[in-house]
């Protein structure tokens, strides 16, 4: 061809082998015989497409062809003569293109298939995400067949290859340049046929099971985290691999803590007397066993936050913890005696004494004036 080779492809000469790789196959899809039937122009495209390609994928025919002008400077070899001869060249390119349509590989059999990931919701209390647990689950799926290990045949005896496909698992009907490939209505795409098929599978390879795990749960996880358990989801096809299990955490409230990450938020409530004059109170920590003194300063106002450092939940997978967060909100009393009414008045007397004062701001606090 007397075309550029990289212009046929649209790459610039310093393209990587993925670039060409991908340009090669936007024009085989554009030109491919059975999208233009009957169309000279497109079937010469195609054959330019893959003659470039084949000079341009293999590093020492494009060192070649960048040398000399030419993929084979000794003058043997290069071109294709129809699409036959592309489809066999790159038939693994065309069945990721379409799937098999127009242009099979020619790899015999099925292709071992890795089994469908699976979904396992479950939920736990707070406690148990703070501290990690490990929980049992029984989870219905399909699993390799004990009885045949999975081949379909029964015992004593053997898959035979399909005898209208040679094992390919495809027929190909030709019609003139142009070419169509289907499943082997024999053998449904297997590229075997079973005379004698497992008794307790049917010939499938596959039974329906329950199977028994136990899962283990990090501490700290949040609500909506994803545990992935490699090989416990579906069973392979054709010798693949399993499928995985995820197990997505549902994490209920809580009845003592709120959340913020990793931290936890803990609201206490303080009389007046412990605001203004200060005071030691205890906070629940996760440890039910557990309580933690907090040192409330003279004058703390309402709302005020304090940190208990290393008190929240795990990062997982860490040795790290968040802080528990305290909340101080002063409770202002519903029910006086008439001494405590006495005694209040007698304060607001003194507090107006003192304007903007301690006890100013105090009243302020308090009242929310």
């Amino acid at each position: 061809m007397s075309r550029d080779y990289y212009e046929v492809l649209g790459v610039k000469k310093d393209a990587t082998e993925d670039e060409i790789k991908r340009a090669y196959r936007k024009l085989a899809l554009k030109y491919h015989p059975d999208h233009n039937p009957d169309d000279p122009e497109a079937e010469q495209k195609f054959k330019e497409a893959a003659e470039a390609y084949d000079a341009l994928r293999d590093p020492e025919r494009r060192a070649n062809y960048d040398r000399f002008g030419t993929p084979n400077p000794g003058g043997m070899g290069g071109g294709f003569t129809n699409a036959d001869d592309i489809f066999s060249q790159f038939g693994d390119i065309f069945g990721d293109i379409f799937g098999g349509f127009g242009g099979a590989s020619r790899s015999r059999g099925p292709r071992p298939q890795q089994g469908d990931d699976l979904r396992y919701n479950m939920t736990i209390s707070f406690r148990e995400a703070a501290s990690g647990i490990e929980k049992p689950i029984k989870l219905p799926r399909h699993a390799t067949c004990p009885e045949c290990s999975g081949s379909g045949a029964a015992k004593g005896s053997d898959r035979e290859t399909c005898r209208k496909c040679g094992g390919s698992g495809q027929t190909v009907i030709r019609q003139g340049f142009m070419q169509f490939v289907q499943s082997c209505p024999s053998c449904r795409g297997r590229g075997f046929t079973i005379p004698k098929p497992c008794p307790k599978c049917k010939g499938s390879g596959i039974v329906e099971t329950v199977r028994e795990l136990n899962v283990r749960i990090p501490a700290g996880v949040y609500d909506g985290a994803r545990l992935r358990l490699r090989g416990e989801g579906e069973a392979g096809v054709h010798g693949g691999p399993n499928g995985d299990l995820y197990v997505v955490l549902h994490v209920e409230d809580d009845d003592v803590f709120e959340r913020d990450e990793q931290n936890l938020i803990y609201t206490a409530e303080i009389t007046f007397p412990q605001a203004a004059l200060g005071a030691r109170i205890q906070v629940p920590s996760l440890k039910e066993d557990e309580m933690l003194d907090l040192d409330i300063p003279k004058g703390t106002q309402s709302g005020k936050l304090f940190t208990i450092r290393g008190k929240g939940l795990r990062y997982p997978g860490s040795n790290r913890t968040g802080d528990l967060i305290v909340r101080v909100i002063v409770k202002t009393p519903t029910k006086l005696t008439s001494k405590q009414e006495e005694l209040l008045r007698e304060f607001e007397r003194l507090a107006e004494e003192q304007k903007g004062g301690f006890f100013d701001k105090l009243k302020k606090a308090v009242t929310g004036e």
